[in-house]
């Protein structure tokens, strides 16, 4: 390391800008505010460049501040994994696992299985950060995502943990009164309840139906007077009567199953949403992030066997 930089500097301003303002890093580091103020102005003396820019309210981090913390955290989890490789922590899962998730979907059946695993691995520190998108695979803040849908990119690895249908569904109380959809054409003179989610085209639904050489797959356009970029609350919709709503069936399995809710267009077919582990290929011989994703796999595996879900007991 260069003269401006020490090895105990990069611990301290990973844990500053997790923290998000150095009150909060003094009381995750044991150490007054002065003290971690005090840190911070001595790093950026020798480093001759501001890491943070400071405001009454707010911290945020300065161009070269975001530089330092990508290779701040690339080479402490380096130093993390090497210690695994070389067998320190090899019977025995440790250090801290940063895990991200979508906002529904980690509340829901993520946090009920990091609470399991953490009973299970207690020298593992986990910190679960939920989010309405995945972050870019570029992004280093995290050693696991949790996400819907292979991602496009060789430099990750991407482990099939459960497959997930999109199911289109409606309270029977909104069918009563507007009528079930026979056709997808027929969506449009419905309400649908839209997600501005992800990379997809916001309000439009792709549909295919028929089998084989028959198959045809439709892009029908969508209309409603509601929507949102949180799932649960888009479900809370579906459930008040207040449209068609797309939805992963992990999701709206249990309104399926009580009536509540009732599937639309069955005969046709949404796009897949499976649901995968994606974590870097250097973190592939890391206990504690192989003894995770091989736990959140084996609860899918027995969920899907058994029908009950991974949190289903969790209330939402």
């Amino acid at each position: 390391m260069g003269e401006g930089i020490q090895p105990a500097d990069l611990g301290f301003f990973s844990t500053l800008a997790s923290a998000g303002s150095l009150s909060a890093a003094a009381r995750e580091l044991g150490i007054t505010t002065p003290a971690v103020s005090r840190h911070l102005a001595q790093m950026e003396a020798r480093l001759g460049v501001g890491l943070v820019n400071r405001t009454t309210r707010r911290m945020g981090l300065t161009p070269e501040g975001e530089l330092y913390l990508e290779h701040a955290r690339r080479i402490l989890g380096e130093i993390q994994d090497l210690g695994e490789l070389l067998g320190a922590s090899k019977s025995s899962p440790q250090g801290l696992l940063r895990v991200n998730a979508t906002l529904g979907f980690g509340r829901t059946h993520i946090a009920p299985l990091i609470s399991r695993f953490v009973r299970l691995h207690p020298s593992v520190d986990v910190q679960l950060q939920l989010s309405v998108n995945p972050p870019p695979l570029t992004d280093d803040a995290f050693d696991v995502c949790i996400r819907f849908g292979a991602p496009p990119d060789a430099r990750v690895i991407a482990r099939h943990i459960a497959p997930n249908r999109r199911l289109l569904c409606a309270s029977p109380a909104y069918l009563k009164k507007h009528g079930t959809p026979r056709t997808p054409h027929e969506l449009t003179r419905h309400n649908c309840i839209g997600i501005r989610q992800g990379e997809e085209a916001y309000g439009t639904w792709r549909l295919t139906h028929g089998k084989g050489r028959q198959a045809q797959t439709e892009a029908v356009k969508t209309r409603g007077s509601l929507t949102t970029n949180d799932g649960e609350i888009a479900v809370n919709w579906a459930l008040d009567g207040h449209g068609i709503l797309m939805r992963a069936e992990w999701d709206i399995e249990r309104y399926l199953k009580s009536g509540r809710l009732v599937q639309v267009l069955p005969q046709c077919f949404t796009p897949d949403a499976d649901i995968y582990a994606v974590y870097p290929q250097r973190h592939q011989m890391a206990a504690r992030v192989r003894s995770f994703v091989d736990f959140v796999a084996q609860a899918f595996a027995r969920a899907d066997g058994s029908g009950d879900r991974p949190g289903r007991n969790v209330s939402t």
